[in-house]
């Protein structure tokens, strides 16, 4: 038996997502500064994006991200939502269908909160991440402010900075 053989009515079902080439850009001042053109799509002031993305990317919970930067907790987990942060919704998958028959308008709002069992605050949480996408850049620009990751050339030349040759001259 050859590979022919053994794939033979093997089929391809779903599509790879195309994410392009990573690129990380760390020459852009503040994350303050590189979120500020996105302002219009974020639920809060660049700062405060940029400050809430710090300290949950730090370890923070969204409640007590949203506490450092003095903002109501769904609005934070809205904001970080739109960075590109994942898993910020608070409904299970089997919450997350119910919501996306009511969405799809096969249930009546009242059904859905019922079946869910959640609050109106979750449900309208649940509602705004399943319908808005996060902004386009803003996980790259976020990803390139917080990475800690640095060139391995860049540190060995800082290293033997001194004891390379002055190319001024």
């Amino acid at each position: 038996m050859g590979l022919a053989d053994i794939a033979e009515g093997v089929t391809v079902t779903t599509e790879q997502r195309e994410r392009g080439v990573a690129s990380v850009d760390r020459t852009g001042g503040s994350l303050a500064d590189q979120l500020a053109a996105l302002e219009g799509d974020l639920p809060v002031p660049s700062s405060e994006a940029a400050a809430l993305a710090e300290a949950y990317a730090g370890g923070a919970s969204v409640g007590d991200a949203a506490d450092e930067v003095g903002v109501p907790a769904t609005t934070a987990a809205k904001a970080l939502h739109r960075l590109g942060f994942e898993g910020l919704s608070p409904f299970s998958p089997l919450q997350r269908d119910v919501l996306a028959d009511w969405l799809a308008a096969e249930l009546s709002r009242a059904d859905a909160l019922e079946l869910t069992g959640a609050s109106d605050r979750e449900f309208a949480l649940a509602a705004f991440v399943a319908t808005h996408d996060p902004v386009e850049g803003a996980a790259e620009a976020v990803d390139g402010a917080l990475s800690t990751s640095r060139d391995a050339m860049v540190e060995k030349r800082d290293a033997l900075g001194a004891t390379l040759p002055d190319r001024d001259g």
